[in-house]
């Protein structure tokens, strides 16, 4: 394993900045977008009818549920022969953990057994990280700031409205 992660590295700091895109950066922005957005509708809506456990749990299944879904669906799309995004595996590996990354951090909150605390440090960790998605769409896509936060935080506030508007039912 540990000679797999540095062969890995290897290859990265050898790579020239688009095949870094094509084959570290784009995988890693999939999985951090659907991983943070995905998981937002099922955290809040368990967080509003069933509160702060429930709500970590369902984050947590979710989060680890879309990382296994998305590694799968990235590492079986494209071996990589073709369009010299990488290898399938590789790319599957770096989307499911960043897919379970973004669906975890703001599942976290929900630590905090005062559920109303917990959505309120949520909200925060949601905001974060997609100012991170967004900047990291800015430095590697070359997407201006301020369209990508509006991108971002559009997709997010329309799955979190779902969450919200499912968990007042």
């Amino acid at each position: 394993m540990t000679e797999a992660v540095v062969r890995s590295y290897r290859r990265w700091a050898g790579a020239d900045e688009r095949e870094r895109v094509l084959q570290v950066v784009q995988p890693a922005l999939v999985g951090l977008i659907d991983g943070t957005v995905s998981t937002l509708a099922p955290i809040f809506a368990s967080a509003y009818l069933s509160g702060s456990h429930t709500a970590l749990f369902v984050g947590l299944a979710t989060a680890l549920g879309a990382g296994v879904s998305m590694g799968l669906s990235e590492a079986l799309s494209d071996d990589g022969s073709v369009t010299g995004r990488g290898t399938g595996r590789a790319r599957g590996v770096i989307t499911g953990v960043a897919t379970f990354l973004g669906g975890t951090f703001h599942a976290l909150p929900f630590l905090i057994s005062d559920v109303d605390q917990a959505l309120v440090v949520a909200y925060v960790v949601v905001g974060i990280e997609l100012v991170a998605i967004a900047w990291i769409r800015k430095r590697f896509l070359r997407v201006s700031l301020a369209s990508s936060l509006i991108q971002v935080t559009l997709g997010g506030a329309i799955v979190a409205g779902v969450g919200f508007a499912l968990g007042q039912a």
